[in-house]
């Protein structure tokens, strides 16, 4: 069996004072996935990620990178760093240089690229984030999700095999989340294994490959996303419900019926609502129907 493209194994961390953080967590991250690191707050999923690029030490236990023991010293841990890319949380806390293109840059000029390399990588990372026209735009003067996907952008710079996000649509209005899980799509699609944490199970549900759930610093179940979100006795172990668009769609049956896959998108939900209401009731308009059903009875 191939190793997984990085993995913890019987991780355990602990910080000053005794907090426990991590706890004998096992994890495996495959290449090409989408792996959502669900939890609730408090659950240890941030100092996870700060172990999966080596910005945190174990205090026992490892991380692997395609099964070797990953190292910590100077040259080893650059190019680990390079193969790994974490984006914080908080984009203020990645954002330091003047303008866009400048922090943009900042990682390649780093590795020793030239200015010409450099360039056509901040020109490639804009392009992929949709940010090309703040390029020259002081950072400060950014909003919000513009901040985001710049310092996303940052990292992209580095060409990461492996992309990790610490809840990447925190603080996105809806649009914002929509524009930036795009952009993050088309990376996927090009190649890069993405990693994010979430307290939203609705988002990883939609949206991974893979999830792995968290609870009190450990890993309680990881496999593929229907699977795993539709334990309804895990999730409540975990503080979590389950997802809505699941339940729905179980609500109608779809997971009785043999010869269709299990719907994850809000677009599927709705056509299988849409079919379920023909066969019940073929003679009364569709639209009509749900809207009915959206407004619910009258008083």
């Amino acid at each position: 069996m191939t190793a997984p493209l990085l993995a913890a194994r019987g991780l355990e961390y602990v910080y000053p004072g005794g907090v426990v953080a991590l706890c004998g967590l096992d994890l495996n991250v495959e290449r090409g996935r989408k792996l959502a690191i669900l939890g609730p707050n408090g659950s240890g999923k941030t100092t996870l990620l700060l172990h999966l690029n080596g910005t945190c030490r174990p205090t026992r236990g490892e991380i692997r990178l395609d099964g070797q023991p990953a190292r910590y010293e100077h040259r080893a841990l650059n190019h680990w760093r390079r193969r790994v890319g974490l984006v914080l949380q908080e984009p203020d806390d990645q954002l330091f240089a003047a303008t866009v293109g400048q922090d943009v840059s900042f990682g390649p000029l780093n590795l020793g690229l030239s200015e010409a390399e450099t360039a056509e990588r901040v020109r490639e990372a804009l392009t992929a984030l949709r940010v090309t026209h703040l390029a020259d735009r002081p950072t400060h003067a950014l909003s919000f999700g513009q901040k985001k996907r710049v310092a996303i952008a940052g990292v992209l710079a580095m060409r990461p095999e492996i992309l990790v996000l610490d809840e990447p649509t925190a603080g996105l209005d809806p649009h914002g989340v929509t524009h930036l899980l795009g952009a993050l799509q088309q990376l996927h699609e090009a190649g890069t294994t993405l990693v994010f944490s979430t307290h939203d199970v609705d988002l990883a549900y939609a949206w991974a490959d893979q999830v792995a759930v968290f609870h009190e610093g450990t890993v309680l179940c990881q496999g593929e996303t229907a699977a795993v979100l539709g334990n309804r006795d895990m999730l409540h172990r975990a503080r979590l419900r389950p997802p809505l668009l699941l339940e729905v769609a179980e609500m109608l049956d779809a997971i009785q019926d043999r010869s269709r896959s299990i719907p994850r998108t809000r677009e599927a939900v709705l056509a299988l609502l849409r079919e379920r209401l023909n066969e019940a009731a073929p003679t009364v308009p569709v639209e009509p129907a749900l809207a009915h059903a959206w407004r619910g009875p009258s008083a």
